[in-house]
């Protein structure tokens, strides 16, 4: 079965909007590896940076552990996510040591700018998984396998300017949504930090709203993680959709949005 490899942003990014699908694939045999690009220092109220560094590693390590996948250091400190060559070079490293087929990433428009620039880096430490001439920190062997890249639905499902993103392929989370509330619940310091920076009410409960939106999105679930695929051009030599053959039975395909992409 094909090995998953999910890059985020921030500690939780990954469970808001990703650990649905994920545990899914998981029960249908494929292998997991989580990775956030960014460590959470910045993610509290009340911690100095040493302490919320550690906090949030273990709780995404226990997060990934509960999922059953491979956990990876982040790389650098929050709003320090940039498409700059250092990190680029380093998730070079990682993408190539994990061997994914299907890497799984945040939507390329998004609330927040750090999580567009994570987008940018996995994409590309994706496209350059196989080019021998392209550095990588440590140095590490390309590979040359194909990949398919897919990308989340924004916060809300809104992008910046509030306009509605709809996915192409709408995954039926419903059966594993008390698993992905375990998941998020891993990490406790930023219940705090929500609810005295944005106003949360409930940290879980703003999860689960989230997966009802997409469910609504859709039409067809009471809660669902959206889909959108990646062009293949440089990352796979054929259109594939590696998806469709995982969790092609616990999913639906939006007809319109095919349309869309056409121009209809």
């Amino acid at each position: 079965m094909p090995t998953v490899f999910a890059i985020a942003c921030h500690p939780d990014d990954i469970e808001f909007t990703m650990a649905g699908t994920m545990l899914l694939m998981k029960q249908r045999g494929c292998d997991l590896h989580y990775m956030t690009i960014a460590n959470g220092s910045w993610g509290t109220a009340t911690m100095r940076r040493d302490e919320i560094i550690a906090a949030r590693r273990g709780e995404a390590a226990a997060a990934a552990r509960l999922m059953g996948a491979v956990f990876h250091e982040s790389l650098v400190d929050d709003l320090e996510v940039f498409y700059e060559r250092k990190t680029l070079l380093r998730l070079i490293a990682a993408v190539r040591e994990v061997k994914p087929d299907i890497v799984l990433l945040q939507s390329p428009v998004d609330y927040m700018e750090d999580h567009q620039n994570a987008v940018r880096l996995g994409v590309t430490a994706v496209f350059c998984r196989g080019m021998v001439n392209a550095p990588c920190e440590p140095p590490t062997e390309p590979t040359f396998q194909d990949v398919t890249i897919y990308h989340a639905l924004p916060h809300g499902t809104r992008d910046p300017m509030r306009r509605v993103v709809r996915a192409e392929r709408y995954v039926d989370i419903g059966p594993v949504m008390a698993k992905k509330r375990e998941l998020l619940a891993c990490h406790k310091s930023q219940k705090e930090w929500l609810d005295v920076s944005q106003g949360y009410d409930s940290y879980l409960d703003s999860m689960t709203e989230a997966g009802e939106i997409v469910g609504k999105l859709c039409g067809k679930y009471t809660y669902a993680e959206g889909w959108r695929r990646h062009n293949h051009v440089g990352l796979s030599a054929r259109e594939i959709d590696p998806m469709a053959d995982i969790l092609g039975d616990v999913s639906w395909v939006d007809p319109a949005y095919e349309k869309y992409l056409l121009g209809e």
